[in-house]
Parts: structure tokens; sequence; C-alpha cells
């Protein structure tokens, strides 16, 4: 017998919408000073699929990306022939003719990568360089960047097409490291004249043309996450998450829902089961009570939506399910939900454009990046 494809009955979907992601970089993108902006598409574009966003971005005049490995940028370089592709990782000279064959432009980030980058001419191909000025992950150190400029040669050999750094608090604009970072990177980019700069991410596009320099290079903007804490997002949102509604049932006052037995019922309760859980991304910390990280009432936690109307977790995120209080759907609706669960056709929704990434994540005690990044591979995908 030949296995069930996986998109048989699914019990969770997620849409993308890919119009709402061009529009999002088509507004960050008339925000920049000099008018050119990347897209940062690393970890499969945020988790939302590499090739049908970046072919719907190209189409929408994005012509520059990011990715973090090597890997990501073959696999990007076989949707888009003529992109420039930067992958953050750096040079690796293991894997010296991937990056030729494939015109993968490196971000070179240690003195060993300058040398093994410098030691054989290049025919046209060039790197980037990334600057470390405060974050303290990839990039040259003061000290490094002081040793590549007192060579000259190195410094013709590597003369990069990109000098790069990044922000650490830019989603605090207030934040005087902003500020401290800037002059940093001034005065660093200032010893490649010929090369375009970039240091804005998300939030640092919102910093102002200060932050701007020569390439913007959103990410999570892109998706409709927040950039900028305690902030109107002004992003459109791009993923719609639905849970397929599996059971419904009728609990008395005092019973205990979920592993744990965490929820006890203060009210007899109409419960709502749905086949998603945190094998699917819905961490387990959003749980509405009694997991080790959130020891909140009933409710702390995250919600979903049916129809117009909230229904928050109860006891805890399970691998597969999770279970939601539905007891205040009006009369109407919850007679309607009831027929829907017996059809197969009982949908809530997880994230929407009212219930947003963010909202979600604050639930969880995280950030949007990482739900985007940990949704599952068993939704059925939708790309609209």
């Amino acid at each position: 017998m030949s296995p069930v494809p996986p998109n048989v009955f699914p019990t969770g979907r997620l849409t993308v919408d890919l119009s709402a992601i061009t529009d999002n970089w088509r507004k960050l993108a008339g925000k920049a000073a000099h008018g050119q902006c990347a897209a940062v598409v690393k970890a499969n574009a945020y988790g939302l699929g590499l090739e049908p966003i970046c072919a719907a971005l190209s189409r929408a005049g994005c012509s520059e990306f990011f990715v973090a490995t090597v890997g990501a940028a073959v696999s990007l370089r076989g949707v888009l022939p003529s992109a420039t592709i930067y992958c953050f990782d750096g040079f690796h000279p293991q894997a010296e003719a991937v990056y030729r064959r494939h015109a993968i432009t490196p971000v070179i980030n240690t003195p060993e990568q300058v040398a093994a980058w410098c030691a054989k001419p290049r025919r046209g191909q060039r790197a980037a360089l990334h600057v470390d000025t405060g974050i303290n992950r990839l990039g040259l150190t003061g000290e490094q960047l002081n040793w590549l400029t007192a060579s000259p040669d190195l410094m013709r050999r590597l003369d990069p097409a990109l000098v790069i750094s990044h922000f650490a608090c830019a989603d605090e604009p207030a934040d005087p490291m902003n500020d401290r970072q800037l002059e940093a990177f001034r005065a660093a980019a200032a010893h490649f004249p010929t090369a375009r700069k970039s240091m804005a991410n998300s939030a640092g596009v919102f910093l102002g043309r200060k932050a701007h320099f020569d390439l913007l290079r959103p990410g999570i903007a892109l998706y409709g996450g927040e950039a900028v804490n305690n902030t109107a997002n002004p992003m459109k949102p791009v993923v719609r998450l639905e849970g397929r509604i599996l059971q419904l049932k009728s609990l008395p006052k005092g019973s205990a829902v979920g592993y744990g037995a965490t929820a006890k019922l203060r009210r007899d309760t109409q419960l709502a089961v749905i086949g998603i859980g945190y094998a699917d991304g819905l961490h387990r910390a959003a749980s509405g009570s009694g997991t080790p990280l959130r020891k909140h009432r009933i409710g702390a936690g995250a919600c979903v939506m049916i129809g117009r109307h909230r229904a928050p977790i109860l006891g805890r995120v399970s691998m597969d399910m999770i279970c939601v209080d539905v007891s205040d759907l009006p009369a109407r609706g919850l007679a309607s939900l009831k027929r829907q669960v017996i059809a197969g056709e009982a949908w809530a929704d997880v994230i929407n454009t009212t219930l947003r990434i963010d909202e979600l994540a604050a639930s969880a005690g995280t950030i949007g990046y990482e739900i985007l990044t940990s949704l599952g591979h068993r939704y059925e995908r939708q790309y609209v």
C-alpha cells in the first residue's frame, strides 16, 4: 500500500500572503535614503518558504538577497539566476568551488577568511566585509580591522563590494548604543570609500536615514513581524495559521484538562480540541496554565479565534493538539461550530490579521522570529 500523502485531511493550514510581503518590501524600500533595499531570507525565508517568497520579491523589483548558509544560497540561485546573493556565514575555502559556480557573494567575517579570499585572483567575483561594531557576534573586531587596513596588499586584493555591520539595540530607538554603533561603523567604513555600506536591519530602517547608508536589509518586517518595541506595527500581516477543530466536549465545573491536570475548570465548559501542537511550532510555553515556564491562571497563555471570537487555551500545549474554551461563543455560533466539526470543516485561527504573530509570541514569552521559524512541516501550505 502506498503511504498516505501528508496533505490528506491536514489538521493545520498555513496561508502566506505574497502580495503582503511584496507590499511590505516596497514600503521599506520607499524609506531608503538611496532607494536600495535588499531582502533577508535566511532560515527558509523566516520559515515561510524560500522559493515562492524570493520569486515574488524578485518580480516586485528586489535584486539583492541575504541568506545565512551556503546551502541556502545554492537553493536560491536555482530560483533567481541573476540576483545578487550574499551569504552571512562567510567564506569557507572547503566550499570555494561552490561559491564560484553559483556566484555567491560571501560576507567575510574573520582575518582567516580575509587571507583565504585574498590568496588567489577572483576574476571579477567580489566579497562583502562584515565589521563588528558592538553586537559581538560575527565580523572583524576593531583590532582585526586595524590589521587589515595596515596591509595595502590585502586591502587591494579584498576590495569589498559591500561593507556591513549589525545593530544590537535598534528595536529600542532611544538606546544610546545605536549612536555608538553608527559612529563606529562610519569610522570603519571610511577605510573602504568605493564600497557600498549597509547597517539597517528591519528595526534600523525605522531609526531614520542616519542609519540607512547605501542598502537596507530588512528581515522580520517583510513577514509582518514587529521590528520596533512598543510601537504600532506599520507592516501588513502576512501569515494566517489555522488549526482544525477535531472534537467538541461539554465538561462540568471541577474537571481538569490536559497533561498534569493543570487546568481546573471553574465553570461548566464547552471545550474544543484543535489538531496542532508543539510539533507544529506552537510553543508549549504558550500554554494556558501549568507548564514549567508559565504558572499563570487559566487563559493567561495564548488564545485562538473562531470567527470574531477569542478562545483561550486551557492546560498544556501537547505535541499534536491544544484545548480551548469556547464557552463564550454565542449560542448560534456554537451550534454552527458543532455542525462544522461533525462535517470535518471546523477551523480556528491561531494567527490572522487580528491575532498577529507578535501577540502569539508574547503569550509564549518569546519573539515573532522564533514563532515563524518554528512553524512545522505538517501544515498544508498555501501561497496567495
